[in-house]
């Protein structure tokens, strides 16, 4: 099979990359950069399994074989690329945020069911074994009914992560840190419960000093379906985690779920990924305070060895977080950023 990656401008191409060139599935890629734009593939020619690159986004299309695309185009040009992208019918793994707003997320999504073309959306903590162990935690009934939940995305400052890049654009990106980063919190507290979050409010802020346009602090209030209540703090703030992109150090996270039976916290950034869990449920009544630890094994992909089997689930037109989940969040944030 032939896979096409398109967007070597996105940061988290190199992780798409190698997660790609770990698939056995996958026997040759394509890389494809914006129309102007190919300069940015140039590093990838040569790289183990990638033996075209372009700029012609048509032909990259028409390559003979091809059966699995994944889409990391910069945001605003997420409706055109992504979207002759769907209009191939195969399957389709698109990044976060599948569009700038509501309407380019939706938009998509109608495109994808036009075409038939199986939809996913890089949520890839779904696949993470904590996030599962909590899952399961609350289908088993060990939480009981949902009353709060409370969520922390801190990491490292717009100074150590280039201030001019296109994240940092509105017009671009379509917001900062709350749909960069947050998104994916938003995602993991409705999987995670099994409850739709029916409301969101909160304030935005850029207090970072540098020339950027979009929020580096927000803090939102959550309510859910069942009446359940929430919070989600994230920000670019941290001054002491070092720099770059993919920098281990550079986060300070952490999930809690709390119900009438229990709770089950963890701080994704530890390690070893450690997860805690109270139940006064009769079935744990034997040992009603537990800790589950994972070690988690070395991979160079994007997401590591969980990543690798989420990615596998979409190329096989089986996403386990799909375009439609990526449109629920654009509705719940542009509540936030329209307020």
């Amino acid at each position: 099979m032939r896979a096409l990656l398109i967007g070597p401008e996105n940061p988290h191409f190199a992780g798409h990359l190698r997660t790609l060139q770990a698939l056995p599935e996958v026997e040759a890629i394509t890389v494809c950069a914006a129309p102007g734009e190919r300069a940015l593939a140039e590093e990838a020619l040569g790289a183990q399994k990638v033996d075209a690159i372009s700029d012609d986004l048509g032909a990259c299309l028409a390559a003979p074989g091809l059966g699995f695309i994944i889409a990391s185009p910069r945001v605003d040009r997420a409706l055109a690329l992504t979207g002759r992208a769907l209009d191939v019918g195969v399957p389709v793994l698109a990044e976060k945020p599948l569009g700038r707003n509501a309407a380019e997320a939706d938009a998509l999504v109608a495109r994808a069911k036009a075409s038939g073309a199986p939809l996913g959306i890089a949520y890839l903590n779904r696949f993470n074994p904590a996030v599962a162990a909590a899952r399961d935690f609350v289908a088993q009934g060990l939480l009981g009914d949902l009353m709060a939940v409370e969520l922390r995305y801190f990491t490292t400052q717009p100074r150590f992560r280039d201030p001019a890049h296109w994240l940092f654009r509105k017009s671009i990106a379509g917001g900062g840190v709350l749909q960069w980063l947050g998104c994916h919190y938003l995602d993991i507290a409705q999987f995670v419960t099994g409850e739709a979050i029916t409301a969101l409010q909160g304030a935005l802020a850029t207090r970072s000093g540098e020339p950027i346009d979009v929020e580096d602090v927000a803090t939102v209030q959550l309510r859910f379906a069942s009446g359940a209540i929430g919070s989600l703090a994230c920000g670019y703030v941290l001054a002491q985690s070092g720099g770059g992109y993919y920098n281990p150090g550079g986060n300070d996270t952490y999930l809690c779920f709390v119900g009438r039976l229990g709770r089950v916290w963890w701080r994704p950034a530890q390690t070893p990924l450690t997860v805690s869990f109270e139940s006064v449920h009769p079935a744990w009544a034997d040992a009603p305070r537990r800790t589950v630890s994972y070690e988690l094994p070395d991979s160079p992909a994007y997401g590591g060895t969980f990543g690798i089997a989420f990615t596998r689930r979409c190329l096989l037109g089986q996403p386990p977080a799909t375009g439609e989940d990526a449109a629920r969040v654009a509705h719940l944030l542009e509540g936030v950023y329209n307020a």
